[in-house]
């Protein structure tokens, strides 16, 4: 599924109930699967916890590259797919691409889990 088709992760609460709590629709199933296959990677969840815990809650491309152990365009690569699934934020400074969590995707997706 392409990423435009996704729903965005800000807008999983309103759309859809804890999964604990209603039946999914197939649309709204196939869209979470989707996202949710971003973070289905040992490199990208890293990356979201580096990220995380890095000073102020964001780091550069150039400070994630060393600690994972991958080559810049790989990096970039996961990055890339953690911003079209809604996870991250992307900001340019100058050359450099800085990143955060975005805000509330995690959370949304603890939601939907249900508990």
């Amino acid at each position: 599924m392409p990423t435009s088709e996704l729903i965005p992760l800000h807008d999983l609460r309103s759309c859809c109930a804890p999964l604990t709590r209603a039946p999914i629709s197939i649309e709204n199933a196939e869209s979470l699967a989707s996202s949710l296959k971003a973070l289905a990677d040992p490199a990208r969840l890293r990356l979201l916890s580096m990220i995380s815990a890095h000073a102020d809650g964001e780091a550069c491309v150039c400070d994630l590259t060393e600690p994972l152990g991958l080559s810049q365009p790989t990096v970039s690569h996961h990055l890339r797919v953690l911003v079209s699934a809604g996870f991250l934020e992307r900001e340019k400074r100058g050359t450099w691409a800085y990143f955060r969590i975005a805000d509330g995707a995690i959370a949304a997706i603890s939601e939907l889990l249900g508990r």
